[in-house]
């Protein structure tokens, strides 16, 4: 008798590899190969169906078959890791962005990147916004130590087109918005969050967004502030100044730790911030 593990594996190869033999044998007596069938396409069905949840836009833009080619491939070189499928399908961006059928459209792996960053938002877990009493308790010696954490539904994104303009147009079904998109318009800047009215995508100026990146990776405010050149230092820190408080009153922090003193500056990322 084969073991669970055993056929897990066999189960595996028949999903994903189409090899049905092994599985078969193991089964039963006299069962098909063929009646596998049934339940590669149930697997193969309720995942492509959950990628195109998470992945809308991307399914709009690139039609039905299109997408249901892609996702099979997907599937077989990714296949779900855990068993709830609203976490599935991270990898789908960096796939596109190698899948040479979908060469023509290059902006579809930022319109997904945009897309999971959304259905991240969406799932996050529900979490208070920090008590700014808790700030305001702090002596002035440990505020520029302050080193905040992010509410997990915040995004951080920069892309090579205006993915957020061409989402919103192939969700809205408006054409003329689309027909408006300029994809030479350059990057953009983009942040991601959950609030009491759904999720919402904003666009940010490219210094506040990287000052929204180095809060969001941890840095201690004195880093953060340190960071302008001083001959821009207090223009800057006026700005940053602002974009702290706007970020604290929009409640997208939910906690904060004191970094240790003298600690080495981090310099913050050009990616996506989880």
């Amino acid at each position: 008798m084969p073991t669970l593990l055993e056929l897990q594996r066999a189960m595996r190869a028949s999903l994903l590899d189409r090899n049905d033999g092994p599985a078969a044998a193991m089964l039963a007596d006299n069962v098909p190969a063929d009646r596998l069938n049934i339940y590669r396409n149930t697997f193969l069905t309720g995942v492509t169906r959950a990628l195109r949840l998470s992945y809308p836009a991307v399914h709009r833009l690139v039609g039905d078959e299109f997408f249901a080619g892609a996702a099979a491939q997907f599937i077989t070189q990714h296949p779900p890791q855990a068993a709830c499928l609203d976490q599935y399908g991270a990898d789908f961006p960096q796939f596109l962005k190698c899948f040479e059928p979908a060469a023509s459209v290059e902006y579809l792996a930022d319109v997904a990147r945009l897309e999971w960053a959304v259905n991240r938002a969406i799932h996050a877990l529900d979490m208070a916004p920090l008590d700014l009493a808790r700030l305001a308790a702090l002596p002035p010696e440990d505020q520029s130590r302050v080193s905040f954490v992010p509410h997990p539904s915040i995004g951080l994104l920069r892309t090579d087109y205006p993915v957020e303009a061409i989402w919103r147009g192939v969700l809205g079904g408006d054409d003329a918005a689309l027909a408006a998109v300029d994809l030479t318009s350059g990057p953009a800047f983009l942040l991601v969050e959950r609030r009491v009215a759904g999720v919402e995508v904003s666009r940010l100026d490219p210094d506040a967004w990287r000052f929204a990146v180095a809060l969001c990776e941890g840095q201690a405010l004195s880093d953060v502030f340190a960071a302008c050149p001083p001959s821009e230092r207090g223009t800057a820190e006026a700005r940053h100044e602002v974009w702290l408080a706007e970020h604290l009153a929009a409640g997208r922090f939910v906690d904060f730790r004191l970094a240790p003193r003298n600690a080495p500056a981090l310099t913050a990322s050009s990616e996506a911030v989880p």
